[in-house]
């Protein structure tokens, strides 16, 4: 008879993440192939990781198809996979891209440290303390 192991929590997609998403809005061109016309289309990051980003588009793609992102600030060109296909949402739908190898420079900014903690951010609502009054001018 197989043994039988008290479940484990399952972990969220954020705790399996192999690098942080940044969520910043940056110009990416998108190449690839339709049957055996290329197409290439401008488009901007929902989210970028060293591993990848997520992007809306109006060309309609498939899972695993393999595609190029195009830094158009840089000029560079990584090889890249569909990995997710999301909603879709005024014509255009939310995909999630694959880099062939890592590329943490690719999008040219500072990706949080390893044991960063979103929920520990300070957040620009916060108070804070008041700054003591300025001393009134003598007379």
């Amino acid at each position: 008879m197989a043994e039988m192991k008290a479940p484990t929590p399952a972990k969220s997609d954020a705790d399996r993440r192999r690098s942080h998403r940044v969520n910043i809005a940056m110009p990416v061109l998108i190449r690839g192939k339709k049957g055996t016309q290329p197409f290439e289309e401008e488009t901007q990051t929902i989210s970028v990781s060293a591993h990848g980003c997520m992007v809306r588009v109006a060309t309609p793609l498939a899972r695993n198809q393999e595609i190029a992102i195009v830094n158009t600030k840089t000029a560079e060109e990584l090889p890249s996979t569909v990995t997710f296909i999301g909603q879709k949402d005024n014509g255009k739908t939310e995909v999630g891209v694959e880099f062939a190898e890592p590329s943490p420079l690719f999008w040219r900014i500072a990706f949080p440290p390893e044991d960063w903690d979103p929920s520990e951010r300070k957040r620009s609502g916060t108070p804070r303390q008041a700054a003591p009054p300025a001393p009134k001018p003598q007379r």
